[in-house]
């Protein structure tokens, strides 16, 4: 016997989107059921921010996000802000501090976030069934169909039908905690274009060459600009294009917040300028002046007050001019110490890759917004058919600001779905 559900909105996914949507649409009196294919809600709230969830960024804004329409998260951002979200932890007593940029933690654990919203889902009279997977999902031929339901999805738990569907599947990124491309392949079924999907906020892979010079350095960190030249005929999908943060070296290539960042932007076969000193302007020829000497060991002396010892030391050895050493007390010439200047404020790498979707914290690309509502998230294609989240073109940097994105959209779909 086919068990069938009959609810108001229908919502796929029990992530951070997918939850909240669903307490602003049972807070509007909805009968709303939450499916989600993980034995538990919430799998990636209790990851992030190394467990004490990152749960947005007081300085949240539409150009910390990546999108074909840069315009087009504006509306949901103004309509559900980062004080709209730190009013609920408020709310709930949760105890929350700030780090470098305006990045808001829980001081005791993601937990709590995902508590609060499973708190509000209840008072809301919010359904969530877990471990239950989808095996199909259509729209009625006709406007409507005689109980008022527009879509009928089946499950492995039975059918439901619903007048609203909400899709809070999620992006690709970090498929061991269950990502998959259904969102994308849902959106193509109903008729929706897909910008281009790629990992993004993950590790660069270093060159053969580039890992051989540097691959030992494993751990080492500093606080650099990363940037990308903004090519002739190239579209940004935003002006920003370079992030001031902490390195990391690794046995693959680059980490550390400020690679994580430019990696959202960079594409394949770009490199990418890192400016070593970025607290120096003139930093190798202003020391040497204020010395006697001006030859390469007088130059290492001066990059490491700048660099850790032991990448000063390897980028002397790699950039030290030609037929210098550090031992050699030959005199540099002006125009040698200009050229190692600029090499140091701007360090070319073309990354040969990404760590891709297993390293990644979020996808690049998604459904196309311009096929969306901006204030409601609904399809303009489909009535009653929501997309929220990661599964849409919106990409947040790193800092809390993806999950403002989900918090905004998914309060913007549930206040109409």
């Amino acid at each position: 016997m086919t068990i069938m559900t009959d609810v108001d909105v229908l919502i796929l996914g029990a992530g951070a989107a997918g939850l909240i949507c669903a307490i602003e649409a049972g807070r509007r009196g909805r009968r709303v059921l939450v499916i989600e294919h993980a034995d538990g809600p919430g799998k990636k709230i209790l990851i992030s921010g190394g467990g004490r969830c990152n749960f947005t960024n007081r300085n949240a804004a539409p150009e910390n996000f990546l999108s074909a329409n840069p315009h087009f998260a504006k509306s949901a951002l103004a309509r559900f802000t980062p004080q709209d979200f730190i009013a609920l932890v408020e709310k709930h007593g949760i105890a929350y501090h700030e780090k470098t940029l305006g990045q808001l933690f829980c001081d005791r654990s993601a937990h709590d976030i995902l508590n609060l919203l499973l708190h509000e889902c209840g008072a809301a009279s919010v359904r969530i069934q877990t471990a239950t997977r989808i095996l199909s999902a259509m729209s009625y031929s006709s406007a409507l169909s005689s109980n008022g339901a527009r879509f009928r999805v089946e499950t492995s738990a039975g059918s439901v039908v619903a007048g609203s569907l909400v899709v809070a599947t999620g992006g690709l990124s970090i498929p061991k905690m269950g990502a998959t491309s259904f969102g994308y392949e849902l959106a193509k079924q109903f008729g929706h274009r897909l910008a281009e999907t790629r990992p993004g906020l993950v590790p660069l892979l270093f060159s053969a060459q580039d890992q051989a010079a540097w691959c030992d350095l494993t751990g080492v960190s500093t606080e650099v600009v990363a940037s990308l030249a903004i090519q002739k005929g190239r579209k940004r999908m935003t002006a920003r294009s370079s992030f001031r943060e902490k390195m990391l070296l690794t046995h693959r290539g680059l980490s550390g917040p400020a690679i994580l960042q430019i990696s959202s932007y960079w594409q394949p076969g770009e490199a990418i300028k890192l400016d070593l000193a970025p607290n120096h302007a003139s930093s190798i020829t202003s020391l040497i002046r204020q010395n006697d000497r001006r030859d390469v060991a007088a130059v290492a002396l001066a990059v490491r007050r700048i660099l850790p010892a032991r990448m000063a030391d390897r980028w002397i050895a790699l950039h030290a001019p030609v037929g210098h050493s550090k031992t050699q007390l030959d005199a540099l010439s002006n125009a040698a110490l200009e050229e190692m200047e600029r090499t140091l404020h701007g360090w070319s790498i073309t990354p040969a890759g990404t760590e891709g979707y297993t390293k990644a914290e979020v996808t690049v690309g998604g459904v196309d917004t311009d096929e969306l509502d901006a204030k409601t998230m609904q399809s303009r294609k489909v009535a009653g058919l929501y997309f929220v989240g990661e599964v849409v073109d919106v990409t947040g940097w790193l800092g809390g600001y993806n999950f403002q994105w989900a918090w905004a959209s998914g309060v913007s779909a549930g206040r109409s779905a």
